[in-house]
């Protein structure tokens, strides 16, 4: 059986992510917030544990997951949103709530920064991540519906 008849891409992904050693983590956090096409020292690491067959198109969004991946902890549950909700408190909730929205306003452009921001927060609160549904939610962000915003918004 071929990867793609036996695991799903972005699961296959993200274990190959797990998999990786300090030093391979540590590259690709220091190129967090970058595109491929700015990438440094990192391609060919990248692309040796991208999936065969993940679409051109989603290639960017892979590279994004990959970059903010060594940022914070997996072990999390349901979407982004979720696991922001989980550090929310009294003492940071005016803070977070107004980063939460401008992630959530975040066009392609700026999401990347903003995801970056969010995830050092999170970590920095002890808080984790649901990374295959984290990955699966940035594959559809630029969805015309909205509909990880939506999720993400609503699960906050």
């Amino acid at each position: 059986m071929t990867e793609s008849n036996t695991d799903n891409k972005p699961g296959l992904f993200i274990r190959r992510l797990e998999n990786l050693d300090a030093a391979g983590r540590a590259r690709l956090k220091r190129n967090a917030g970058r595109g491929l096409a700015e990438a440094r020292d990192v391609v060919g690491l990248f692309y040796s544990i991208l999936p065969s067959g993940v679409d051109a198109w989603d290639v960017d969004r892979y590279f994004l997951l990959a970059t903010l991946y060594p940022l914070a902890a997996g072990g999390g549950s349901g979407s982004f949103g979720n696991s922001l909700r989980m550090i929310r408190n009294d003492s940071n909730s005016k803070g977070l709530d107004r980063r939460v929205e401008h992630l959530l306003d975040a066009d392609r452009e700026q999401l990347p920064f903003r995801l970056r921001q969010s995830l050092h927060y999170l970590q920095g609160q002890r808080g984790s991540v649901a990374w295959q549904r984290f990955l699966a939610d940035l594959l559809a962000w630029d969805h015309p519906a909205r509909r990880t915003q939506r999720r993400w918004a609503e699960d906050y």
